[in-house]
């Protein structure tokens, strides 16, 4: 069972591969009001689209529970762009597992200090 420190780890060092090992063939990850992603490659494609908009992410985990099969993790969220300016934004991260493996993940946060003035 990946842990949050785990998957956020994977996040922050932008490796896609490693988080694309994580996630059910068949998953979805909607992030806040966005239409859902729905498969392993559509991810995996919009996550790497993501990195090349951001010079650097780091989560730090405010509080995690995990019950069965369901993580939800509090977060505060550092993006690093590429004019030197940093945004910390909170969000949760809520994620279920069949088999082992991610297949249903969903952000809850508000991007729009990530890309603003």
């Amino acid at each position: 069972m990946p842990t949050a420190r785990a998957i956020f780890d994977l996040v922050d060092s932008q490796d896609i591969h490693g988080l694309a090992g994580c996630l059910a063939e068949d998953a979805s990850m909607v992030f806040g009001n966005a239409e859902p992603l729905l498969g392993r490659n559509a991810i995996v494609a919009a996550n790497n689209a993501f990195f090349q908009q951001i010079k650097a992410v780091r989560h730090h985990i405010r509080n995690e529970w995990t019950v069965g099969d369901t993580t939800v993790a509090e977060t505060e969220v550092t993006y690093s762009r590429f004019d030197g300016k940093e945004v910390t934004i909170p969000a949760v991260s809520i994620w279920h597992l069949r088999d082992g493996l991610i297949a249903d993940y969903r952000v809850f946060y508000d991007p729009a200090p990530i890309f603003a003035e």
